[in-house]
This record gives C-alpha cells, structure tokens and sequence, in this order.
C-alpha cells in the first residue's frame, strides 16, 4: 500500500469535524486494508503510533531534531526552517511547503509506501546509545527525502506525535465495527470496548474483526503486559459510597503512594506498569524483588499501590517522595536505601493462567489473600472491613485518616474488574480540598534567576466528552516547584520534561502538547474572560507533578464549575 493512500485519509479526516463522517472514512480505510496483504499493525498508524497502546514508548525526538532533518532533506537553513515554524506554528505544514516545492524543482514522484515508513519508525524504538541520535535522524530523514507535500506533513506530525485529525479511540473502535459489523453494530461495538479493555491493541481487535465475532471471545489479559486499570468514582459522603456500592460492602484504606500493576509470566519474568501504560521496573528492582519471593503464584496480575517511607522513623511519606523514583532512571540502588517502598495489594486478576476479570471482587480478594506472603514494610493486603454498618465505615475512615492515609475505597462485594472503565461499583473517599489534578497546555520563559527554564505554567481541565475543545484553560500557575532536587521536582526538570512536547512558540510563551499532569491548590475559583473555561483560579500552587497520571485522570470542567464562586 502506497504511503500517500494513508495520508489521503489523514487529510480527509482532518477536513471534518464530524464523527460519522470520520466513521465512515475510517471503515472504508480499514476493509481497503484488511484486504491489503499488509501487515495488521499498520493500523497503528491511524493513531500516528508504530506500537500497540500498551507500549507506551514515544518516538521522544525533539522539535529542534526535526529541524535539522527537514532541513537535511530539504536543502534550506535550520534558521529559514524555524522562522517558518513560528510563523506557521506546525512543521508538519513547513515539511509540506518545503518537500512539496523541492519536488516540482526535481520532478520527483514519491515512492513511499507504508510498509518502509512503518519499518523505519518502528526501527528509532530499537536505537539506543552513542550514535542513537544521529541513526534517529537518519531513519527520519530517509523518508522525509522520498515523500511528496502531503507525506512529508504527516510524516512529520506522527514523529512529533501531532497528527491532528481528530480520531480518538472511539472513533477508531467505532469504525471497526462499522466496517465489519454494519449489520450488528451496537452489539458487537459493546464487545469490542470490552476486549479492547483487556488488550490495549488495535492489531489484535483489528484482527479478530477479520477473522469474525467469535474471535473476539478469544481475547484475554496476559501478564507481561501494560493494562488499564479500573478506576474509581469520587463520593463525599458514607452514605452516597453505600448507595453506589451497596451493602454490606468492602471498605479499604486509601494509600498516597502511585498505582502499580505488578505482572509476573510464567516463565518468572516480574514487570511493573504504571496506570499511564508505562513500565517503571528498572526504576524498582526492590519491588520486583519482593514481588518474586512473596507473591506465591507461577504466573498473575495483581493491582496494588506502592507507598514510600521515611528508613529512619519507618512513617510512611507522601506520594512526592516516591515521585522522585519513578522519574530516576539512574543510581537506582542509592535511592532503594533513601526512599523504600512497601507494596499494599489490594486486588488481583490474572492467576497462574486464567483470568479473574469476571470473577466478584469478594472472591477475587480470598485469591489475593492466599497469595500474598505479607512482610512488614516490603508488602501486605489492603487493610480491610467489610460492613453495611455506616458508623462503622465512618470510624474506619477517621481511623485511616488518622493514621495518615489518604481516605478510603468502597467496593461492591460482587463487582467484576472492568479495566479501564470508571465504574460506579468502586468508590473512593477523601476529605475534600480544595486541589485539583490539572494538564499544563502551555509555559512562559522564565526571567531573572529563572532565565532559560520554563516557570509559569498554562493548566487545564478537561472538557465535556464530546466537546470539540479537549482541554479548557483554568489558570496560569507559577509556585510550588523547587529550584533544588532533593525538595522534589523542579523548574529545571519540568523545562526539560516540557521542551520536547513544544508546539508553537509565540514571544515568551509556548504551547505544549497536553500530557504533564500536577496537583493544584488554590484559594478559589471566579469567572474569567482571560482562559478558555471561562473561569480562573486565583493564587494557584502546584503542589505535586503526577507522572502516574494522564490526562483521563484530570478535573474536567463540571468539576472547576462546582467550585466556583
């Protein structure tokens, strides 16, 4: 399949804003495709990705590096190229003006085809190293030379990971049940959610809608790999967790630790995955260690938070401890000693070779608690009561409170796992503040001592679910990071964490792309003209980046209105 086919239909899917209308789009693409002798993971390439979702590698080439292979395959300046991007603020479309002129002066036809730009991106993620860099741009530069206008745009957009055609992956699971199920559609798309869930790969699903419904069935989780995980509903009352979750219910403390499922094959292989899909297990050998020995099972996927604490005084610390460990990729062994962790399981879904999804939670508890060998400060079950007593719930909540935990959960006795859904039949409870967990969207130049880092932060919300807009403005936040690592993250972190994810620079603001989440404070929220939602928070403080969450995970804007004066 020629790559300018792909690209026809990024085109045609950035020139509507219609869902049906990229539904039917997409479904069209896809039976081409099935009936292509191409490979099933080109379907990655919809979403501008090489790998399935639960491979959370990014092709992590910066802006500036992008320059420099525009400019190796178009002949101009890296200056020239750079005043055209802040001029047109996407170098997708520079890419387009530049390669599509170099071609009408060479009268040169695009050769591409999706197999070698496929097989090329796919390459960077095997680049390691000294010499990487370089290689990187070679793979790159190598297609960008053979692309026409149009290549070279998307092409360049899917490196940066801004292919900017509205598909979300809705629209994508939408559009194969269009295209396979035309008859039986709202059917089978509920059983697709459902599977996707447990996948995380549009390969596989886009696979099993080629070969027929029952393939679907065939579908499972398998340790080893990253998974979502179920999420929570927030409640502010006993009462209101006991109506959602029923009686009597499961009610656990709430750790302020990071949300890790651990995953072991049965080849005894242990993984660590984060909520965000990423893998954390070089970051924490010492919890692979603990898992290994203390998980009595040959293979499972149990769910768990992992809690720091102090080594001295053994009392457990906040999450922005534990933080500084899961960004650290070197000197792991000196921060085991400085910053140990304890794993507090408190559920499990896969189990030496089957899968316990469907399973009632209560049963899926007794599993967890024949399997886990506790030892104090290395690993334990999630302390729990089970009662349909309210005064009792109350008293357990206080109690953990008191002790330093976060709040609690309320589980439904009966409930099955759904990854990636959040669900009413698990609810969580804390005392209620006035924080927010937020996107940064955009950053201003720094001055002063703070000269060349990036030090005032553009946070936002989420919008409605099927609003246009994804993220709506709600402030502009400037305090709370560090300027020395060891009192945790810093501007200087946060500069080089935002950089590569620049999308437009204008004066001394830039536009990033939505992926950094931090906590924060405020005094209170009032209508605003100046942010897209409409509403501000006044003296705002970020108290704590959040590399275990996504944007999923954030406020959105019926949140931000509640709380508004």
């Amino acid at each position: 399949m020629k790559y300018s086919e792909l690209c026809n239909v990024y085109e045609a899917l950035s020139k509507t804003s219609k869902r049906l209308e990229k539904v039917d789009i997409l479904s069209d693409f896809l039976k081409k495709l099935a009936k292509s002798k191409g490979d099933n993971k080109w379907i990655y390439l919809i979403r501008g990705r090489v790998l399935p979702d639960y491979d959370a590698r990014e092709f992590g080439i910066s802006r500036q590096l992008i320059i420099k292979i525009i400019s190796k395959a178009s002949g101009v300046s890296s200056d020239q190229i750079t005043k055209d991007f802040n001029k047109i603020g996407d170098l997708g479309q520079v890419a387009e003006n530049l390669m599509a002129k170099k071609k009408q002066h060479t009268l040169y036809h695009s050769s591409l085809n999706v197999e070698k730009v496929f097989t090329n991106l796919k390459k960077i993620f095997e680049m390691e190293g000294k010499g990487s860099v370089d290689k990187k741009v070679s793979l790159v530069a190598e297609l960008l030379v053979n692309a026409n206008g149009l290549e070279a745009k998307y092409l360049i957009r899917t490196v940066l990971n801004d292919l900017r055609i509205g598909v979300a992956d809705s629209t994508l699971r939408e559009s194969i049940a269009e295209a396979f199920f035309p008859d039986e559609r709202k059917e089978v798309l509920n059983k697709i959610e459902e599977v996707y869930d447990l996948a995380n790969d549009f390969a596989q699903i886009f696979e099993a809608a080629i070969k027929g419904k029952k393939a679907f069935d065939e579908i499972e989780i398998i340790p080893g790999k990253a998974m979502n995980v179920m999420l929570p509903v927030k409640v502010t009352e006993i009462s209101e967790a006991f109506r959602m979750c029923g009686k009597p219910a499961a009610i656990e403390h709430k750790y302020d630790g990071f949300r890790v499922v651990i995953s072991k094959n049965k080849n005894g292989n242990v993984k660590l995955f984060t909520r965000r899909l990423e893998d954390v297990t070089n970051q924490f050998p010492d919890v692979v260690s603990v898992a290994g020995k203390n998980i009595k099972a040959e293979s499972f996927i149990v769910d768990s938070e992992v809690v720091g604490y102090d080594p001295k005084t053994k009392k457990y610390k906040p999450f922005e401890s534990i933080s500084q460990r899961i960004k650290r990729k070197y000197h792991i062994e000196k921060l085991i000693d400085e910053l140990p962790v304890e794993i507090n399981a408190f559920d499990v879904i896969y189990l030496n070779g089957k899968s316990l999804v469907n399973l009632p939670f209560i049963e899926r508890r007794k599993h967890l608690e024949k399997i886990i060998k506790v030892e104090k400060l290395k690993v334990r079950t999630a302390e729990q009561i089970i009662t349909d007593d309210e005064k009792k719930a109350l008293e357990f909540y206080k109690n953990a409170l008191k002790i330093g935990e976060e709040g609690i959960m309320v589980k439904n006795l009966d409930s099955i796992y759904k990854p990636g859904r959040r669900v009413g039949h698990m609810v969580k409870m804390k005392p209620s503040s006035r924080d927010f967990d937020l996107v940064i969207v955009g950053a201003m130049h720094g001055t002063g001592k703070r000269a060349g880092w990036l030090t005032s932060y553009i946070v936002a919300c989420r919008n409605n679910k099927d609003s246009k807009d994804k993220f709506l403005e709600v402030g502009m936040v400037s305090s709370g990071l560090k300027e020395k690592e060891s009192e945790g993250t810093t501007y200087k972190e946060m500069t080089k964490m935002l950089k590569p994810l620049i999308t437009s620079e204008k004066g001394r603001i830039v536009r990033v792309k939505p992926k950094l989440v931090v906590s924060v404070t405020y005094q209170n929220i009032q209508k605003s003209p100046t942010y897209s939602s409409g509403y501000a928070m006044r003296f705002p403080r970020i108290t704590v980046y959040r590399p275990d969450r996504n944007t999923s995970d954030i406020a959105n804007i019926s949140d931000i209105k509640k709380e508004a004066n």
